[in-house]
């Protein structure tokens, strides 16, 4: 129980903004970091599952450079048909199996993990480059609704700084999708700037918009804390369908008619676009390394989020690895870089 008020005390203040992620040993101004980094020491949590309501516990593990982020289903171990490597989901843009409610990863073999976006954009916000995460069950606890709670268990299991060098996707050329009035894209630019809007017909969301600019610090105290949100009635259609079942108003803003349900109301007047961009963010690094880029957003949700990362990766004109030499510091916004690799990319 005292762990439990503990990491609640720490949301709250987090939530509040008290808590500041210092500058790291070889990290260069505007976050940029020239290593990889893992996690100090392994962590873990308990929470219920959004959609299937059931318990759920997960434990982040440091891993290797060059790792990436990688999911184990540990309660399928010794499953009928599974060897062991059949339990591990890489966490890429291509092993995403469905957008509904969520990013869900799956692999080859059908072994699947769900909601995994908002401990994605933790890993994101927080600079985390690879990491094993276990767990016992289908998706990722829900938590609070927001990202607060996974930043603080990062940040009690400590950064690790890695010997590898950190590479970044730079984007060379727009990438686009658009399709029934929603639409993304990925624009070169200097540094990561994530540009949403959103327009619901219901006046209490409205029609919102955030500029989000990527450094140490901002993203803890400006979109970690924002929620996940929905309407009362399409809550009770969903768990009559068998999804939500986990949804209550300790993970969720719940709104009803133009009343905010929750205990306190909203944690910013625009916590729901805040939301976007921490979804967004989450399926971003999904393509496997932190974008220098610009993300423009209008209506979007994690189905178009993960179509532009499909679109960008076939259009091999359009982006580029580049890394910074060691020593060398951001001007105006901008770094030496040395590219990697731009050819033969498939």
């Amino acid at each position: 129980m005292g762990k439990l008020v503990e990491l609640e005390r720490s949301v709250s203040e987090g939530r509040r903004g008290a808590l500041e992620f210092p500058v790291r040993q070889g990290q260069k101004p505007g976050g940029v970091e020239n290593f990889q980094t893992t996690l100090r020491n392994r962590i873990g949590c308990a929470g219920i599952g959004l959609h299937s309501g059931e318990q759920v516990r997960f434990t982040i593990y440091p891993a290797e450079a060059d790792s990436g982020i990688i999911f184990r289903r540990m309660d399928l171990r010794g499953a009928k048909g599974l060897a062991g490597e059949n339990i591990c989901v890489q966490a890429r843009y291509d092993t995403v199996s469905n957008t509904q409610l969520g990013s869900t990863l799956a692999n080859e073999a059908g072994v699947s993990v769900a909601t995994v976006e908002h401990l994605m954009s933790a890993f994101s916000g927080c600079g985390i480059d690879n990491a094993r995460v276990d767990l016992d069950g289908p998706e990722l606890p829900v938590l609070d609704g927001s990202a607060v709670p996974f930043v603080v268990l990062l940040e009690c299991a400590g950064v690790s700084r890695l010997t590898a060098r950190r590479r970044y996707i730079r984007i060379l050329d727009t990438v686009s999708v658009s399709e029934d009035g929603k639409r993304v894209s990925l624009s070169p630019h200097d540094g990561f700037v994530l540009d949403f809007e959103i327009d619901f017909p219901a006046s209490i969301i409205g029609r919102q918009a955030y500029v989000f600019q990527s450094g140490p610090g901002q993203y803890k105290t400006e979109i970690a804390p924002s929620r996940t949100f929905g309407f009362l009635h399409e809550a009770e259609h969903l768990k009559s369908l068998g999804l939500a079942r986990g949804g209550s108003l300790q993970n969720a803003i719940v709104l009803d008619g133009e009343n905010v349900l929750n205990e306190g109301g909203l944690r910013f007047p625009d916590e729901f676009v805040r939301h976007k961009i921490l979804d967004a963010m989450g399926d971003l690094y999904l393509a496997g390394a932190p974008i220098i880029g610009r993300f423009d957003a209008v209506r979007a949700g994690h189905a178009l989020n993960n179509k532009l990362l499909r679109t960008l990766f076939n259009t091999p004109n359009a982006w580029e690895y580049v890394e910074w030499p060691v020593g060398a510091e951001r001007q105006t916004g901008a770094a030496p870089q040395r590219n990697l690799r731009r050819a033969a990319r498939g």
